[in-house]
């Protein structure tokens, strides 16, 4: 079950959420993706959850010691290029299967990136010849894991794997981009993000 630690209702200023409708306006909405979140009961029901989940992780970079004003800045342009990725399934032969897909995907790198749930498992990977990573795993709809190497902090879901649990990131924070740890019981194929690119075979240490 998801447990959000807190919620806040507004993903921005001035937006107020429908009980039964997206968060934003309807009869403005003129791209194909959002006349199909507004037609889709259930895909206006995830717009108006990810609203609360990044209202949440707003209010958690807002609240930062130090850094508060860059990763607020920061958070506003991924969700930006977060909506420009949604409105894209406008391609995709199945447009509510892909909006859908993206939403729980955002919402999973939010919860996972800014730690609104309790993690449900901590692990702790010694790769040979290459760094120590930590992995917290979350149980969001979308099962989620985020990554911790040295000062790199990134997230990744879980996607389909022949055996074992993979998880991959989404690129969309700096540096991210084919991030990837596949779990098979106490040893991982953990490889780093573009442009390295490089693989480490790891043991469960912890």
């Amino acid at each position: 079950m998801r447990s959000v630690i807190f919620t806040v209702f507004a993903c921005c200023p001035g937006v107020v959420l429908a009980q039964e409708g997206p968060t934003f306006d309807c009869a403005q909405a003129t791209h194909e993706a959002e006349i199909a979140i507004c037609e889709n009961a259930e895909l206006a029901a995830l717009d108006r959850r990810l609203a609360e989940t990044y209202g949440a992780a707003l209010a958690m970079a807002e609240g930062l010691d130090a850094g508060a004003e860059t990763a607020v800045a920061e958070l506003k342009a991924y969700q930006r290029g977060w909506i420009g990725g949604r409105d894209a399934c406008w391609k995709d032969s199945d447009i509510v299967a892909c909006i859908s897909d993206a939403y729980l995907r955002r919402e999973a790198e939010l919860v996972a990136m800014w730690m609104l749930e309790e993690p449900v498992g901590t692990s702790v990977w010694m790769c040979d010849g290459g760094p120590e990573v930590v992995t917290m795993f979350f149980d969001t709809e979308l099962p989620s894991v985020r990554f911790e190497q040295g000062d790199i902090e990134d997230t990744g879901v879980q996607v389909m794997a022949a055996s074992g649990a993979r998880y991959d990131s989404g690129g969309w924070y700096e540096g991210s981009f084919g991030r990837s740890i596949w779990i098979k019981e106490n040893e991982a194929l953990y490889r780093e993000a573009s442009p390295n690119d490089a693989e480490y075979g790891c043991v469960l240490v912890e």
